[in-house]
């Protein structure tokens, strides 16, 4: 069973990003992946920003990536980036932390002009990172997302459709 962890960068577990990251999960366990998901909000402050490296949550967690068959990097646009909390923690993966894993970007943001920032921003940190297999990605508009009862969320068809594009890609690689 290929294991996957989505790294999510998001201050916030209200956020709309987690509507991609619930459709992401359901999808990749219906194909038989093993799925964690790691909220680096969850992880000691003071730990990600003094880059505590012996700390048992910031250790445990880099366990987890480096066990991971596969990664999704989620995270919000904040100022035409991804979260200053992805950052921190990305700043703590070893340099060769993702090499020969396949990462996939999901990423939210209030307009589409931000649409770019997962070529400029995020994909020469992955790289540096030893990232070399990063598909394409999906970046969302927050309109495309809706609040549900119950903490669901409804996503428009056209963000559904590239869900399942880039879900199914991340699946042939891990063979599921």
């Amino acid at each position: 069973m290929s294991k996957v962890v989505i790294l999510s960068g998001s201050p916030s577990t209200q956020s709309r990003l987690y509507g991609l990251i619930h459709y992401a999960t359901e999808q990749l366990r219906e194909a038989g992946a093993e799925v964690t998901l790691l909220n680096v909000v969850d992880l000691p402050a003071e730990d990600l920003i003094k880059a505590n490296f012996n700390s048992p949550d910031v250790t445990a967690s880099l366990a987890l990536l480096a066990d991971a068959d596969a990664v999704i990097v989620a995270s919000p646009v904040y100022k035409a980036a991804y979260s200053g909390l992805l950052k921190l923690f990305l700043d703590l993966v070893p340099q060769e932390g993702l090499r020969e894993k396949p990462v996939l970007p999901l990423f939210i943001g209030g307009t589409l002009a931000h649409l770019l920032v997962i070529d400029y921003a995020l994909k020469p940190v992955l790289n540096a990172l030893g990232g070399r297999h990063i598909l394409g990605g999906v970046y969302a508009v927050d309109q495309w997302v809706e609040r549900l009862p119950g903490g669901a969320y409804g996503l428009s068809e056209e963000l559904v459709v590239r869900l399942d594009r880039s879900v199914k890609e991340l699946n042939e690689l891990l063979k599921l």
